[in-house]
């Protein structure tokens, strides 16, 4: 260990496989133990600089309420540190004593904290270290019990934001000894501890490198800091495995090349683990700007381009959509608000050390989402407690570097038409000026829905077809106590048997290929889906048709043999409050709760704040206000991550159309019209031209005659024929003809496309779900 300054590293520039530039250094650091720039700039992270403001003094009176009650239930008399957190082996109660151990130091390291710079506090602190570490409850000697997470990523995060506040007031060899189950459970930042032939990949690794970076500085150890940075582009793999590599395939943790961002091999998840990566690449950049481990440009420009296409489109009013947040939607601490909140802290922090262009881009987003996050605006922390660990951009910190930034006075970056297809993680992003939507599904390469450690206990049917729209009036509605309330066997979009549920698995995929769509221009596309049920006995063929005004949602082939009522939920809103009128064809519909009304072959039914539903079929709807309550325990009872005991009770309207039991090719028609008014959903009662809705196809004209359709076999619709499986557009773009054709299926090399009594042979091979555009010849 070096207690002493040494000479400054020589640093020879290299290259990854993937061609970006790194630093390579023989060991050394220029300044002290526990005071080099890296540690100064990490505890930065933690306490803030000290800018003044009447936002940062509110949040602290509610940081100082959290600190001061961990601090005051805080036992030294040498047991367990508090009552209800026994002393002991294993994962369950590790993680909150240090993340209690945390709030109290933090608190004791920010200016102007109830706690701080109090002698007494800082030896408390300075026991529950050595306390923690004889016991062993975290130290070299400790077994890995239960999640491996807790002991390589968790509990290292939350003892480094704890040392690097204390740093100074400790002794070298106070700092190594406490640092020695880091180094020994991160003593290679590539691979897996517990298992040293798994590949670190994604955000799991980016943590590892700023673990490895922040604990090699707090004891001079340049070695082990470079290993975090190598640990970055995957030196050690020749970039196999680098946290910026772009892969050019279906599914496969990390970043890909249309933008889509996946965790766990098969889980879309830039709503969570890819703001996880992010806010660590953030952080390691802030940590080493001017050091002699400053990350080079080239990947740092990397770095900076993921947040326009990758997080950006995915995040409304400040928020993180659900169908990229995989388990986290059952985490009554991580709603899409709060981990929007992660990304926007991100964000921020990227844009301080981003120069140019790219710097006045990343500002105006940040700008953006913190002046549209109204319903859990960005500046305020009521709630401490429920922010994600890492480096923690979301409090004090958090909002003094979002002050720097907004004093710029950077406008907010506009809201663009968007119609974004990301068949790499088959989602896409719909975006209009007034409202914007997203699809859960699960196909043979992307799972149905993720459920691991007790977390998303109803997820059954998250991945079934789900449309999530969102509303500039309605902010909240999915953070506002939707998953533990809403009804799991009717979620929007999605065709569901009537229970009993499935047995929950980690990550099941269907056995089907087809889902994905094609994408015309920034307004309108198609998307399609070849549903089958977790037991095979329902199947159904599903569209959806994005334009500025709505979706045409279409189901065809709906068949089940289980003998159980199957169901497709137009709509099941959280209203967040009484709700306002539910109207049929302008009359005035019963909304009384829980009393349940049979619309008899409606043409259009209007829910007032909500938007409007067109029926493009004869069928019956069944209308049902209701009153549901539920604790978010009933959807997590993860050790770390358990929601509480307190029941809530939301107000949902549904409207749901029943497809009867054991039903034959059954169909659905409708369109859905958010933010519409009555009138103007009853104008658009002849709007929308249905061309087909069979099993071999599904299609709808627009207003200027375009065709969007799903084949899911060869077929034809109106001029247009297709030799397999196919998503198709089809139309006139300033007086030439165009096509765009896309392969849902990623089996294919080639589609053949007639039309206008040409044929045209498409290639689609290794285009993973995109989308290719051809001028017709005239």
């Amino acid at each position: 260990m070096r207690t002493t300054a040494v000479a400054a590293a020589s640093v020879a520039l290299t290259s990854a496989a993937d061609g970006t530039a790194f630093a390579a250094k023989t060991p050394g650091l220029p300044d002290g133990v526990g005071t080099s720039p890296i540690v100064t700039a990490y505890r930065e992270l933690q306490v803030g600089f000290g800018r003044d403001s009447a936002e940062r003094t509110a949040a602290l009176a509610n940081i100082d309420r959290v600190a001061k009650a961990n601090y005051a239930s805080m036992s030294v008399t040498g047991g367990a540190l508090w009552a209800d957190l026994p002393l002991g082996p294993g994962s369950a109660y590790t993680t909150s004593m240090y993340a209690r151990l945390r709030s109290i130091a933090v608190n004791w390291g920010t200016p102007g904290g109830a706690l701080a710079g109090d002698p007494v506090v800082l030896e408390r602190i300075k026991f529950a270290l050595e306390l923690l570490y004889t016991s062993n409850q975290y130290s070299e000697k400790t077994d890995e019990i239960g999640n491996w997470y807790t002991y390589e990523i968790g509990i290292p995060y939350y003892l480094l934001h704890t040392l690097a506040t204390v740093a100074d007031k400790l002794t070298p060899d106070e700092l190594a000894k406490y640092l020695k189950p880091v180094f020994r459970f991160n003593a290679d930042p590539n691979r897996r501890t517990n298992n040293a032939a798994l590949v670190e990949t994604g955000a799991n690794r980016a943590d590892k490198a700023l673990i490895a970076i922040v604990s090699g500085a707090m004891v001079g150890d340049g070695a082990t800091i470079t290993k975090g940075i190598e640990a970055l582009t995957d030196v050690a793999g020749a970039g196999a495995a680098s946290v910026v590599a772009k892969l050019n395939k279906g599914a496969g943790d990390g970043f890909h090349v249309d933008g889509s961002f996946i965790q766990h091999d098969s889980i879309p998840y830039s709503g969570h683990y890819g703001i996880v990566l992010l806010t660590a690449l953030a952080g390691t950049i802030h940590v080493t700007k001017g050091t002699a481990y400053a990350l080079p440009e080239e990947l740092k420009q990397k770095i900076y381009a993921t947040v326009a296409d990758t997080f950006a489109p995915f995040v409304y009013a400040g928020a993180q959509m659900e169908s990229v947040r995989g388990r986290m939607l059952s985490r009554q601490g991580e709603t899409g608000h709060d981990i929007g909140h992660q990304l926007t802290g991100a964000t921020v922090l990227l844009a301080k050390s981003a120069t140019g262009p790219v710097k006045s881009e990343l500002a105006e987003l940040a700008t953006k989402w913190i002046k549209e996050d109204t319903y859990a605006p960005y500046l305020k922390i009521p709630d401490p407690e429920r922010f994600a660990p890492g480096p923690d951009l979301v409090g004090i910190p958090g909002i003094e570097f979002a002050q720097d930034l907004l004093a710029t006075k950077a406008k907010p970056a506009p809201t663009v038409p968007a119609h974004r297809v990301f068949g790499q993680q088959d989602r896409l992003v719909h975006v209009t000026t007034a409202w914007s939507a997203t699809l859960g599904m699960g196909t043979s390469r992307i799972s149905r829905y993720e459920s691991v450690n007790q977390m998303n206990l109803h997820g059954w049917y998250t991945g079934d077809g789900v449309l999530y729209t969102f509303l500039p009036n309605a902010k909240g509605h999915y953070t506002d106590a939707y998953w533990p309330t809403v009804d799991p066997l009717l979620l929007p979009g999605a065709t569901i048997k009537t229970g009993p549920t499935p047995p929950l698995q980690d990550v099941p995929r269907t056995p089907n290929a087809f889902g994905g769509g094609v994408r015309w221009d920034g307004s309108h596309g198609a998307q399609g889906l070849d549903f089958v049920s977790f037991d095979g006995t329902l199947t159904a063929k599903k569209s959806w048709f994005f334009t500025p005004s709505g979706v045409v949602c279409l189901g065809a082939g709906i068949t089940d043999a289980s003998g159980q009522e199957v169901r497709t939920a137009i709509e099941n809103r959280n209203l967040q409050g009484a709700g306002g009128a539910l109207h049929a064809d302008l009359r005035r519909v019963p909304t009384e709760a829980g009393k349940s009304t049979t619309l008899k072959r409606p043409h259009a039914l209007h829910l007032e704040n909500v938007g409007g539903y067109v029926l493009l079929d004869n069928a019956d709807v069944v209308a049902l206000r209701e009153d549901r309550t539920a604790t978010w325990r009933d959807i997590d009872t993860g050790a770390n991550t358990k929601g509480s005991l307190e029941p809530f009770t939301r107000r949902y309207q549904k409207l749901v159309l029943s497809h009867g039991v054991k039903p034959v090719n059954a169909t659905y028609a409708y369109a859905v019209l958010p933010g519409a008014s009555l009138m103007s959903t009853m104008a658009s009662c002849l709007a929308f031209r249905v061309r087909s809705n069979t099993t071999t196809a599904q299609a709808v004209k627009l207003w200027d005659n375009t065709l969007l359709a799903n084949f899911f076999a060869a077929g034809t619709v109106d001029d247009v024929t297709v030799s397999g499986p196919a998503s198709i557009a089809f139309g006139k773009v300033d007086g030439r003809w165009k096509l765009a054709v896309a392969d849902p299926t990623h089996q294919q090399d080639t589609i053949k496309v007639t039309v206008r009594r040409k044929t045209i042979d498409v290639q689609v091979k290794d285009t993973f779900g995109a989308t290719r555009l051809i001028d017709l010849p005239r």
